[in-house]
């Protein structure tokens, strides 16, 4: 009794092969039917025609826009990628300045305590009123 039922399975599945073979050779063929009216419409259509076709489908076609692309589509609170590229560049400028960003905070201290300080503390409290809390 089983080894019934497995070959009237084994049968239906060979069936349903050949169904899908004739249907996929009928799909060639209306596709080669179509290919072939196409290229006669091509054939039969003048030349100035054709060249007139042609610069109608360049003219229709937008600009397209250039956008920025970033690596992640959604941004929560902050930017990420704004934040990973402060921080790369961050750290290129410590790499290129090693040896002097000890010269360089002696220099904005001094610059201070000297007669451009409170220029120097004007504009960094103008800058803090314009950042969020």
């Amino acid at each position: 009794m089983a080894a019934k039922k497995k070959s009237k399975k084994k049968a239906k599945k060979a069936k349903a092969v050949k169904a899908k073979k004739k249907t996929a050779g009928a799909r060639k063929v209306v596709k080669a039917k179509k290919s072939k009216a196409k290229k006669a419409k091509k054939a039969a259509r003048p030349a100035k025609a054709k060249k007139a076709a042609k610069k109608t489908v360049k003219a229709k076609k937008p600009a397209k826009k250039k956008r920025a692309r970033r690596s992640n589509a959604l941004e929560g609170e902050g930017s990420y990628t704004a934040a990973r590229n402060y921080d790369e560049e961050q750290r290129e400028f410590v790499a290129e300045n090693k040896g002097k960003i000890g010269k360089m905070a002696k220099d904005a201290e001094a610059a201070l305590d000297g007669p451009e300080g409170d220029d120097l503390r004007e504009a960094e409290a103008e800058g803090r009123s314009h950042a969020r809390d």
